[in-house]
């Protein structure tokens, strides 16, 4: 069986023009129609805030008229007839009228929006760092990874024996051939975790640190909405193209957007991992051992040799210093030596030459 090969018929540039000019034609006017439609929503909301702000000054007025007629008409009546009282034309007050009411209740339903707006629950990441002394690394490596599963959590890295280290950020730099261990535990219960760390060794440093980003994940959310429909259209506009070149300006479009769609998830499923789960990065630093104090007389003679065995030790190093400056010395008193034995021998000389002198003379 054979196949005939389709060939797609070329377009010119003015027909790409015209389609590309169409498409983002469009969705400029969404953009434009979305702006619109934000704008009345916020019309709304200046026009529902006049209305119960004009709702409860009339509350208010009605409330200011009403009140002086009904304890004047309640303290000069009796029975149940001063109950009518505020209804008697000759007082110059007027019952609520529905559109107060509906006003209140406007007013009513308003505030209780802006408390629940308030209550709204805000995406924090939190984290928190500790330094650790432990007798064994491995084994409080090992603790750590329980606690972190009895917590629904998990290690995210560790490093046990190396000297790379994370950053310290408690002001401890942990020595070398240490170890430090990163957790991953829900949020909620960070504080429990950073609290049980002190059954694992001595705690000699922690700290928690706070991040507010309800601000980037809220207009992720949008970008994420925004390029979902946007990407719906354009696979409308696929599925209605009447040419091939229409067909490859959709696509082309399209998939310009669904790279955006998967970044802004990404970014947006990132944060609110992180917002889920905190970090929790622990140091592990070895206990030194503790030193033996000499308390009695075998522990102060191995004392006293090791002392002196330091002390000649300091000897021997004082000498090979020293014996450099020693032979420089040597070969300088060498060389005044000949100096005066030559001076001496020379005066020597003289004076018996001087004597010789004198007794030919006598």
């Amino acid at each position: 069986m054979t196949t005939t090969p389709i060939t797609l018929p070329e377009l010119s540039d003015d027909a790409v023009d015209r389609i590309e000019e169409a498409v983002f034609t469009q969705i400029a006017e969404e953009r434009q129609a979305q702006q619109e439609r934000a704008s009345a929503s916020r019309g709304r909301t200046r026009r529902r805030r006049w209305l119960t702000a004009g709702g409860i000054a009339a509350a208010f007025v009605v409330g200011v008229l009403v009140t002086p007629s009904i304890l004047h008409l309640t303290g000069s009546s009796s029975g149940s007839s001063a109950i009518s009282a505020p209804y008697d034309s000759s007082s110059g007050a007027k019952p609520m009228s529905g559109s107060s009411k509906e006003l209140a209740q406007s007013a009513t339903g308003n505030a209780g929006g802006a408390a629940s707006s308030a209550t709204t629950p805000r995406d924090v990441i939190r984290t928190g760092s500790a330094t650790v002394q432990v007798h064994d690394v491995r084994k409080a490596a090992d603790a750590l990874a329980a606690l972190a599963q009895k917590h629904g959590g998990f290690i995210e890295s560790e490093q046990i024996g190396s000297s790379s280290a994370p950053a310290a950020t408690d002001g401890i730099v942990p020595p070398a051939g240490d170890g430090w261990v990163t957790l991953r535990v829900p949020a909620a219960d960070l504080p429990a975790v950073m609290d049980e760390l002190r059954s694992e060794g001595t705690v000699l440093a922690t700290s928690l640190a706070a991040s507010d980003v309800t601000t980037t994940t809220t207009d992720l959310r949008a970008q994420v909405d925004s390029l979902t429909a946007s990407v719906q259209r354009l696979t409308q506009l696929m599925a209605q193209a009447s040419s091939v070149s229409d067909l490859l300006t959709a696509e082309t479009a399209l998939t310009e957007r669904q790279g955006q769609l998967q970044s802004a998830q990404q970014q947006l499923k990132d944060l609110e991992t992180q917002v889920a789960m905190s970090s929790v990065q622990v140091t592990l630093m070895r206990q030194a051992p503790a030193a033996a104090d000499p308390g009695g007389f075998g522990d102060g003679l191995a004392a006293g040799w090791n002392g002196l065995i330091v002390s000649l030790n300091a000897l021997v190093i004082a000498l090979g210093f020293l014996l450099p400056w020693l032979a420089v010395a040597a070969v300088l008193a060498a060389i005044v030596r000949g100096v005066l034995r030559l001076r001496r021998t020379a005066r020597a000389r003289r004076a018996s030459g001087a004597g010789a002198d004198a007794d030919r003379r006598a």
